[in-house]
């Protein structure tokens, strides 16, 4: 039995039709030490099929470190969204729950090549001029964090030197431990910025530009 029931394939198989460029799915996974790897690559799977301009790559990190290392993968299971380039999009952990709206919107900014942010939310970003990693910690059952993942997202679209990463919280209690994640979303930027919330864009914003000072 998949993920998503016979309804839930009609109404993405809509919202994929807004796609304009064809985007690519990659999994990475490793059989060993991994709970949900199988269950992400099954998830996508059944995502791929449903818009010809999706295709999906399943990366085992044990056989193939050299792409898991170009992707700057270095947990699993892991799922990077690449369009005509690679935007810095990461997922960590099954991006399940109400992090799976996060996706699909995901694929769409990534077909258009567009991250649809205010004309002021671009020219500030622009100011970054060097690496920046943004991770934002979650839990499948958050109802706000897709908000503050799909923003990290669409920083990353904009400025090639941003990097956003949704980490599950759950599956990772390592670092959420070592970032003291106690509720979510939290969000940590280069280890020296950190806040919590699904900000709205202009403060989401404002608080990521701390790294500039």
């Amino acid at each position: 039995m998949g993920f998503l029931s016979d309804q839930d394939k009609q109404e993405i198989t809509k919202m994929l039709q807004e796609m304009v460029e064809p985007v690519k799915l990659i999994v990475f996974k490793s059989d060993a030490n991994c709970t949900y790897c199988q269950e992400t690559a099954m998830l996508m799977d059944e995502v791929s099929q449903l818009s010809d301009k999706l295709t999906l790559d399943i990366i085992d990190v044990d056989q193939e470190k050299d792409k898991a290392e170009a992707y700057s993968i270095d947990k699993v299971p892991a799922l990077v969204i690449e369009g005509k380039e690679d935007y810095g999009i990461r997922f960590f952990g099954i991006p399940a729950g109400y992090e799976f709206s996060a996706v699909l919107g995901d694929i769409i900014d990534v077909s258009r090549g567009d991250s649809g942010l205010a004309q002021r939310s671009r020219k500030e970003l622009a100011k970054i001029d060097f690496p920046v990693r943004i991770q934002v910690f979650v839990t499948p059952s958050c109802p706000y964090c897709p908000t503050a993942v799909r923003m990290a997202h669409k920083f990353a679209i904009e400025n090639e030197n941003i990097r956003g990463e949704m980490v599950e919280a759950q599956e990772f209690p390592e670092l959420a431990q070592r970032y003291e994640v106690y509720a979510v979303p939290k969000i940590v930027v280069n280890d020296e910025v950190e806040f919590e919330g699904a900000l709205p864009e202009p403060h989401f914003v404002k608080q990521v530009l701390r790294i500039l000072k």
